[in-house]
């Protein structure tokens, strides 16, 4: 008796295709609470960057009759929906234009702070004791003034212009990078793929950017988000006490200062530009946690089984 056996065609290699890792996109939609922070400060970015170009004249327009107009009196346009300050300004307008210098500040003290406290943190980490001694001891040296303390005496010696700002406050950050970027080189230095660099000949300084400078840039992006709602925060506290950018220049911080006076009559005044410091430190928290999520891969995972439970 013969047999035969019938070789039919391969099945099931079609539904066996790997499936492609959830980009950046669909990870931010997957978080609501990050998605709508991103959204707000997209709406920042754009109000500090074309609003003194859109808005800047109604900004600085005067016009008494129309003083401490009060919220949502829409006879009066679009532009006093928030209503307007003692000279008659529209606060709408004001928020979108201080926005510029706000974040300006913000923007260059995060950048400064990051670039140098960085590049010094990778030295430390990865250079002899004696080098890693006296970068850590003037980090200590900076760390024993409290930093808005230190603002407040250098700004009252110097001109309070945005370069002493972004300077004083610069200073004040530089050891939160340092620290952290020290602590990580610490430990990257002592993996496999250092070892493999250095027995292959790789230089110090190759070493050092090449290699691990790109594994400590995720934790250094975090912690700027972070710090970006701080410096935020310091900048407005220094312009409230009347040590930051002066008149005729803005920032939200001035401006709830500006509005202090008429609290009892003119609540908005400071009402506004303080919840748009409220919301833009919000914002910036939300989105830090959700870039150290994505960024870690030991907590990515959260994620993406969040978007595979939406999409069902």
């Amino acid at each position: 008796m013969t047999m035969t056996q019938s070789i039919g065609p391969a099945t099931g290699t079609a539904d066996e295709t790997p499936t492609r890792p959830p980009g950046l996109l669909s990870l931010l939609l997957a978080d609501k609470f990050a998605t709508a922070a991103v959204v707000f400060l997209t709406l920042v970015v754009f109000s500090a960057v074309f609003g003194p170009a859109l808005l800047g004249d109604a900004a600085s327009k005067v016009a008494f009759r129309g003083r401490n107009i009060a919220p949502f009196q829409f006879e009066h346009g679009w532009l006093m929906i928030l209503g307007s300050d003692s000279l008659g300004r529209s606060i709408l307008a004001r928020i979108v234009v201080a926005a510029q210098n706000t974040m300006l500040v913000a923007f260059l003290t995060v950048v400064s702070a990051g670039l140098i406290g960085g590049t010094l943190g990778l030295i430390a980490g990865y250079s002899r004791k004696l080098m890693s001694d006296v970068i850590l001891r003037l980090a200590d040296v900076i760390m024993s003034f409290p930093s808005l303390l230190l603002a407040v005496i250098v700004l009252y010696m110097l001109e309070p212009a945005v370069g002493n700002l972004v300077l004083v406050l610069a200073i004040t950050r530089i050891p939160i990078y340092l620290r952290t970027t020290r602590a990580e080189v610490l430990e990257i230095r002592e993996r496999m793929f250092v070892q493999a660099a250095k027995v292959m000949g790789a230089s110090n300084m190759r070493i050092t950017f090449v290699h691990i400078l790109p594994m400590v840039l995720p934790t250094l992006l975090t912690i700027a988000t972070l710090d970006f709602a701080f410096v935020m925060l310091a900048e407005s506290s220094l312009s409230f006490l009347g040590i930051g950018i002066q008149p005729p220049e803005i920032t939200w911080g001035l401006m709830v200062a500006q509005g202090r006076p008429y609290m009892n009559q003119a609540w908005w005044l400071s009402f506004w530009p303080g919840l748009t410091i409220v919301l833009t430190t919000m914002s910036l928290n939300l989105l830090s946690n959700w870039l150290r999520t994505v960024l870690d891969p030991t907590q990515r995972w959260r994620l993406e089984q969040r978007k595979e439970a939406a999409n069902g």
